[in-house]
């Protein structure tokens, strides 16, 4: 503990004479007892003046600290009314109502909020409680009142009204792989893909979808033997992760993590693309200039050189502490946050070259899965047993 030490640079010893030692003469004596006097105030006041700065300082360095210590993070955790072990999955708000949102996870996890993300209530939607499934909704969106909700095993959510009412959506039988994302797109309209690479749309509601790609990533990649993609040849695996940009285009990352996948609005195929590192991918996604960033198994962060799809990536040091970095979400163009295993939380303030560790969930026992910011004053961070950070600012 740091000790304060003052030291006098003028002290002054003052020693009452006794009145024998005094001279007989009256005015010497006057004028001594004068100084003794005034000597006395003189050091009163110094006394006091040094009890008054002593105690002002012991009140406001405990002060200064713990006003310090507070703004150490920008995130708080906010504490859900759900069962333990339930893993959060996604978040959207209404744009027409900032403060209403709902918020998704395992364990047919829907909770919903009135007030910004302050506190949450939990939501029920009969229709999907009319079997013994136990859903995983995995993702959720919004274009203005209208709203979509996707999950595992094949369930479809359709709001008209923000939320206040749910519709179940019929679904084939026959659609490829388990539907992971979703997103609205235009009045009665959405965009859907599926863990198996395919990508449907909708301007109906919801009652016609139509394949924006013509075939499965299996298939592609099975019929193309000579793509040149290492494990592409015998890929019979699923998404990993899948992630879509503000302007229609998606990076995937399969699941051996071996290689990833583009896809642009027009093209009838995913495209493959080796990875450029050494260790295998564990999620990829956009950047807010356009760019692509993209964490490795084991804790490495890389940055595309340049904007837009490319091969050519650069590693970024950070202090991951050996733990896996899972995702990343961009507050603006020069601000983003990393989050993942054991409660790891990175900030850049330069657009990702380099990159601070915040303290905030050090003491959370738990893996943080998804960064998501609603806009640059509202931000989430979703992990397992229900651990959700809300964004300060």
């Amino acid at each position: 503990m740091a000790t304060l030490q003052f030291t006098f640079s003028d002290s002054t010893t003052l020693c009452r004479p006794s009145l024998s030692q005094l001279p007989s003469k009256s005015g010497v004596h006057s004028r001594t007892r004068s100084f003794v006097v005034k000597a006395s105030l003189e050091l009163s006041r110094t006394r006091r003046q040094f009890i008054a700065e002593t105690t002002a300082i012991s009140v406001l360095v405990p002060s200064q600290l713990a006003k310090s210590e507070e703004t150490l993070s920008e995130w708080e955790r906010v504490y859900l009314p759900i069962d333990p072990g339930v893993v959060l999955l996604d978040i959207a708000f209404v744009p027409e109502d900032p403060n209403h949102g709902f918020l998704l996870g395992t364990r047919q996890t829907l909770l919903e909020t009135k007030d910004g993300g302050n506190t949450w209530a939990p939501r029920s939607i009969p229709s999907a409680e009319d079997e013994d499934f136990n859903y995983r909704f995995n993702s959720i969106s919004f274009k203005g009142k209208e709203g979509w909700i996707v999950g595992k095993p094949a369930i479809l959510l359709y709001t008209p009204d923000a939320g206040e009412s749910w519709e179940r959506i019929p679904l084939s039988a026959e659609l490829p792989g388990d539907m992971v994302y979703i997103k609205a797109t235009n009045e009665k309209s959405a965009e859907m893909v599926t863990d198996e690479g395919a990508i449907y749309v909708t301007s109906n509601r919801g009652y016609n979808w139509k394949a924006a790609v013509q075939e499965s990533v299996s298939a592609t990649l099975n019929r193309t033997v000579s793509s040149g993609i290492s494990g592409a040849s015998y890929y019979t695996g699923t998404f990993n992760t899948v992630n879509r940009s503000p302007d229609g285009r998606y990076v995937a990352v399969s699941s051996r993590g071996n290689f990833y996948l583009t896809w642009e609005p027009g093209q009838a195929y995913w495209q493959p693309h080796n990875r450029a590192v050494a260790r295998r991918i564990q999620n990829m996604g956009w950047r807010a200039d356009g760019g692509l960033w993209l964490l490795v198994r084991g804790g490495g962060l890389y940055l595309s050189k340049g904007t837009g799809i490319t091969e050519e990536f650069e590693e970024i040091p950070v202090q991951s502490r050996g733990f896996g970095i899972l995702d990343v979400g961009y507050r603006s163009t020069d601000e983003a946050w990393a989050a993942g295993g054991s409660g790891i939380l990175l900030r850049t303030n330069n657009g990702g070259k380099s990159w601070i560790r915040d303290k905030a969930a050090d003491n959370i026992a738990a893996n943080l899965y998804a960064v998501k910011f609603i806009d640059e004053k509202k931000g989430f961070v979703l992990g397992n047993d229900g651990v959700l950070l809300r964004y300060l600012g």
